[in-house]
């Protein structure tokens, strides 16, 4: 990713300090969230931002979704805004105003193009599968011809994009640190429990290393 803080549209302007233009930090958000929300202009000129699966590989994002979204169609024809969120803590300080998260984001520019070669898109499809869940693709049945062409993969270069990230703890006004109100954080994280089983699974299949790996336990 070639850092460019010129670039007006996504330079932070809002409390710059908390800025971070560097792939590092915009790769390792892309990384830890789950979804991502891909903001688009229609082929209707009416926006929409849609949450999906992606998964990057070096310095391309793949965008995970049907052949059939209309989203997925005008996206591979013009420039989207993707964004991604973590949530790290919950900031509460004396004063109201001064409330808080401490969060990690990315926002990133772009003109996605469609994934249409066949061992490309495999491969796409294989790190959205252990992105979710490591080891899962080869525990699993590939798709088929026909789920590929149901299957839509959009692929961008991570080239203008900024992250912004916010740590530590409430900061109030002066005036306010004698007053008699809790102020602190609450850190806040995901966690895996634990896992259903399917009701028609086949007897004798036990549970993969991964899920109980998932729940941070080892085997």
């Amino acid at each position: 990713m070639s850092p460019r803080p010129d670039r007006p549209r996504h330079r932070v302007s809002r409390v710059p300090d908390r800025a971070r233009y560097d792939a590092e930090t915009v790769h390792a958000v892309l990384d830890a969230a789950t979804v991502c929300h891909v903001g688009v202009v229609d082929d209707r000129d009416f926006p929409v931002v849609i949450p999906v699966l992606h998964a990057r590989v070096g310095d391309t994002l793949y965008l995970h979704g049907s052949s059939a979204s209309r989203l997925f169609r005008t996206a591979g024809r013009t420039e989207v805004c993707v964004t991604a969120t973590l949530v790290d803590g919950l900031v509460f300080a004396r004063a109201v105003f001064h409330n808080s998260v401490n969060y990690r984001s990315a926002v990133l520019f772009g003109h996605p193009e469609p994934v249409t070669e066949e061992e490309v898109k495999r491969e796409a499809l294989r790190a959205f599968t252990d992105k979710l869940m490591p080891g899962r693709w080869d525990d699993s049945r590939e798709p088929t011809g026909q789920e590929l062409k149901a299957t839509a993969v959009l692929r961008m270069v991570i080239d203008e994009a900024s992250a912004k990230v916010r740590t530590g703890g409430p900061v109030d006004e002066p005036e306010d640190y004698e007053l008699p109100h809790w102020a602190g954080t609450v850190p806040l994280r995901t966690v895996a429990g634990e896992a259903i089983p399917d009701e028609r699974l086949t007897g004798g299949i036990a549970e993969p290393d991964y899920v109980a790996e998932l729940r941070g336990e080892r085997s």
